[in-house]
């Protein structure tokens, strides 16, 4: 069974669903750590630092998961379900298993910072080893982990939602990764906390202001223009419920922890940027190495690229760079990585750590090339410092395929031209 989190005094509770909002969840606790934000706190109580527990409203540290919430070390191919030539974690700069202090960087002990972190974990291998390995790092940083088999089959969420309604309805503050995740719409209905904090999904996050902004019922970007299915219709109430409670009102708060740009956040709703202090102070600096790396992208397989497209593009972009690494993404199927190693001579890495991380510790290239994606806006700040240039390619309108969003090609745009330290490359050709 998953170790059960928690005190009835549980003041902060956050839900992940992916490494990239576990990796963004530490540095908004880290953050808080070390401001006066502390929930419930007045003037005269937040007139200097709190650190650790006090930041979150806890007693003091709490211990971490056991045995059955983190199976153990996560490693390489196996860890990714790719059985071909792909790189495993020796490629990716990661020595070895992340397991206590020393192993995350740390140079000695972390105060505990009371947070109690929920992973709703998915069924995918590869994004289940990376929250395994962020579990860890959340350990050493003193956060209690409660990994939630959320999607072990048909009874799974209501097992899930019913042991997390107790502590759901004493938590006063509410973060979470994913506020288009049906499963945290349906966990916003029974919390009754008037602190709620939007942490990074990426560029979800720019989407889901924008809609929030503007009144609209939210909907992932990659999907906007296609009709509703059944499941839509029959979620959109508690979808709608979901919106209404993460708009801010006299009784509830609502923060967005972000390091992507943000114009037209609503009345109310406080921004607070995230820079990835705490990535870089735990992490680095990197060895830098003289060549270039290439970060994939996961729009083939929502459907936004024409696989083929996106290939050559791969392949013009890395021949026209030196590069000789692909950071594979998360969601990435396995054919396609075996077709771009055979077709690219790329070596594919399959990272277990959000890139940020892996870019932190090194080695790296001295240029990193993407597509218009999330890390655009964060390497930049992770790597801060360093001699590392973060180049991005624009899609081609060309290379969209006929299912793609009629918004697909101005959001992504969007995501080139905001990012700020980048250097812009031209689109490349994909026939």
């Amino acid at each position: 069974m998953s170790p059960r989190a928690g005190s009835a005094g549980c003041h902060t509770l956050a839900f992940v669903e992916s490494p990239v909002q576990l990796l963004n969840v530490l540095e908004w606790a880290h953050v808080h750590a070390h401001s006066t934000t502390a929930p419930g706190a007045g003037p005269s109580e937040a007139s200097g630092p709190v650190s650790g527990a006090e930041a979150f409203g806890m007693a003091g540290p709490v211990s971490g998961v056991g045995a059955s919430g983190v199976a153990g070390p996560v490693s390489g191919v196996g860890a990714s379900g790719v059985a071909g030539p792909v790189s495993g974690v020796g490629a990716s700069g990661v020595a070895g298993p992340v397991s206590g202090v020393g192993a995350s960087g740390v140079a000695g002990p972390v105060s505990g910072a009371g947070l109690t972190l929920v992973v709703l974990s998915p069924n995918d291998p590869m994004t289940r080893g990376q929250l395994r390995r962020m579990a860890e790092l959340a350990r050493d940083e003193g956060h209690q982990v409660r990994w939630e088999e959320a999607r072990g089959g048909t009874t799974a969420p209501f097992h899930t939602i019913g042991g997390l309604a107790p502590l759901l309805r004493k938590a006063k503050r509410i973060v979470m990764g994913d506020p288009f995740s049906r499963y945290v719409q349906l966990l916003l209905t029974i919390t009754r906390a008037r602190d709620l904090v939007v942490v990074d999904d990426g560029t979800a996050t720019m989407e889901f202001v924008a809609q929030l902004a503007r009144g609209e019922r939210l909907v992932r970007w990659h999907r906007r223009g296609g009709r509703p299915g059944a499941r839509d219709v029959i979620f959109a109430p508690v979808s709608a419920s979901a919106r209404r409670r993460l708009t801010p009102n006299d009784r509830r708060t609502v923060e967005v922890f972000s390091s992507m740009p943000i114009d037209s956040a609503p009345d109310g709703v406080r921004i607070t940027a995230n820079d990835f202090s705490w990535t870089r102070a735990r992490f680095g600096p990197p060895r830098i190495t003289k060549g270039a790396d290439l970060v994939g992208t996961s729009l083939v397989e929502t459907g936004v690229v024409d696989p083929d497209r996106y290939l050559a593009a791969v392949k013009s972009l890395a021949g026209a760079h030196g590069a000789t690494r692909y950071f594979a993404h998360r969601r990435e199927s396995t054919d396609k990585l075996h077709r771009l190693a055979a077709e690219t001579g790329l070596e594919i890495v399959r990272p277990d750590l959000p890139l940020e991380l892996i870019a932190r510790r090194g080695p790296i290239g001295r240029t990193i090339l993407s597509f218009p994606s999330t890390v655009v806006h964060t390497l930049p700040l992770a790597l801060v410092g360093t001699e590392v240039r973060v180049a991005v390619c624009d899609i081609d309108p060309t290379w969209l395929t006929e299912n793609a969003s009629p918004r697909a090609q101005g959001f992504l745009s969007g995501v080139t031209g905001t990012a700020r330290d980048v250097h812009r490359l031209s689109s490349v050709a994909a026939v």
